[in-house]
């Protein structure tokens, strides 16, 4: 079996946000925060954010343990975020989440994700659906004032 160039690029994007994840720091003072819990895998993050009077998000950061999808996830997700309204943001999260689910194809005129539809593939292993939308459920339940998010209901 070769992988195709979309796969080594996402094995590629993968790798090098766990290695070296953006905004994987402590947020001192955050207007939102929420805990995520993936009990499937182990997974456990929260995500902080710092959203201004003109809802902008001005910073955004995660901080936790997971598997190497859920770490990249967390990564492209803050730096996508930030500066983004949250209008903006909550668009992004329902995009990536029919993305991951495989109901919206990444070449699709609608798809505003960039590099966050690397994770198109994903859909294929039910598994690791949960693992990349992690940090997504616990941002938007943080947007949401909800104070923990599991990915089993």
């Amino acid at each position: 079996m070769t992988l195709t160039n979309q796969d080594e690029l996402y094995q590629e994007l993968i790798l090098e946000h766990n290695k070296k994840p953006r905004n994987f720091k402590k947020l001192e003072n955050p207007t939102h925060f929420a805990e995520g819990y993936n009990p499937l895998c182990g997974d456990h993050l929260t995500v902080a954010l710092k959203v201004n009077d003109k809802n902008i998000i001005e910073d955004i950061a995660f901080e936790g343990s997971g598997c190497a999808i859920s770490k990249a996830s967390a990564s492209l997700m803050t730096v996508n975020l930030k500066g983004k309204t949250v209008s903006e943001a909550e668009t992004l999260f329902n995009q990536f989440h029919r993305l991951i689910i495989g109901e919206l194809k990444s070449d699709s005129e609608t798809n505003i994700l960039g590099k966050l539809a690397i994770f198109s593939g994903i859909w294929h292993y039910p598994a690791r659906v949960k693992c990349a939308s992690l940090s997504w459920h616990t941002m938007n339940g943080a947007l949401h004032k909800v104070k923990t998010v599991s990915t089993e209901k």
